[in-house]
């Protein structure tokens, strides 16, 4: 794991651990309330990411599926912005 998503993380226990049970409630709310809308945002920048590597000179789907450790058709699919099960995404049109 990266040294920056372990913060996120370490910052998630750090909630957890507020010792006044009231403080930790309020702020597990918070937590809890805006993570929804920060998928959205974090998904956008995760593909945004992606297309930069892509956009790199002999770039293919799949080195850079090699280069995240995801497969190439999951790298084709952040492009895309799918996400979720493949009953969600569009169906060829015949």
């Amino acid at each position: 794991m990266t040294e920056e998503a372990q913060r996120v993380f370490d910052a998630i226990d750090a909630v957890k651990q507020i010792a006044d049970p009231t403080e930790r409630a309020r702020a597990l709310g918070e937590v809890l309330k805006a993570l929804p809308g920060r998928n959205k945002s974090l998904k956008e920048a995760r593909q945004e990411a992606v297309k930069e590597l892509l956009a790199r000179p002999g770039s293919s789907l799949r080195s850079v599926g090699d280069e995240l450790g995801i497969s190439f058709s999951t790298v084709q699919d952040i492009v895309k912005g799918y996400s979720g099960s493949g009953s969600k995404r569009p169906k060829k049109e015949k």
